[in-house]
């Protein structure tokens, strides 16, 4: 049964990561963020850095108040890993020759881990056994790893209104991400040096011939499969937990995060 430590943990959760937009928005330099101008953009760097510090440790001294060490332990360890995360992905920028080995445990670490710790989260405040708790985990890593695959292709074929920011950011900002690295890979040399150049350079110049030219490769159709493969797994995970609304809506939730369109 659902109790009042879930919704005190499913609030704290989503201060982390709101915490960590505020940030992101300030090291990307992004002015836009579910369609509305991003609190940088508006407020300037300094405001957006000092909310999201408070957003943080409120979220700290919110779980605090569930009463639970192994709560303490979760997420402590998943606010360090998502901050290496954003390390790693900074130290990546305009890195042209990054494995995808790498790009991926730069996601794990940036955006997998924070669904790891809250699906986790789950198990533990239900006193679930050991088992449940690591399925729920592998879950949540693997759902998270889906999600930001999807957030990836999305930034080169979405639309702009309906996933709330700009289209080609991640080229702007010479991000490394899959689609792009795929493509240059596998593309003809043009498309390969079109794309090499944009990754490390960046800038809003050429972000339509951009992507045009990954759009003309097989990457987004690699990348939502790797995407699928992701979700299946995540699925996979929960497959000996019993059947009921929980983990239908757990399975629901897998699909969408491959299926949406923002």
């Amino acid at each position: 049964p659902v109790q009042p430590a879930h919704h005190q943990l499913a609030a704290v959760v989503e201060f982390i990561h709101t915490a960590t937009l505020l940030h992101d928005d300030v090291v990307d330099e992004s002015s836009l963020r579910r369609g509305q101008a991003t609190a940088n953009s508006l407020f300037g760097n300094a405001a957006s850095v000092l909310v999201g510090d408070f957003v943080y440790s409120r979220a700290f001294q919110m779980m605090v108040r569930v009463d639970n060490m192994r709560v303490m332990e979760i997420l402590a360890e998943a606010t360090n890993v998502i901050a290496e995360g954003e390390v790693l992905q900074l130290l990546n920028v305009h890195d042209a020759d990054i494995s995808e080995q790498d790009y991926l445990q730069v996601i794990h670490f940036k955006t997998a881990k924070l669904f790891e710790a809250a699906t986790r989260l789950g198990a533990v405040i239900c006193q679930a056994n050991e088992a449940d708790e690591k399925a729920l985990s592998l879950y949540g890593m693997h759902l998270g790893t889906a999600f930001q695959l999807i957030d990836d292709v999305l930034d080169l074929t979405g639309d702009a209104q309906a996933i709330g920011k700009n289209l080609g950011d991640d080229i702007a900002e010479g991000k490394p991400t899959l689609p792009l690295l795929y493509a240059m890979r596998h593309g003809n040399q043009q498309q390969a040096q079109l794309i090499r150049t944009a990754i490390e350079h960046g800038g809003e110049h050429n972000i339509q011939n951009v992507i045009d030219a990954v759009q003309q490769t097989d990457a987004l159709k690699h990348v939502r499969e790797l995407a699928q493969q992701e979700a299946d797994l995540a699925c996979q995970a929960i497959a000996h937990l019993a059947d009921g609304p929980a983990k239908q809506r757990l399975i629901d939730l897998a699909e969408f995060s491959v299926d949406r369109d923002f």
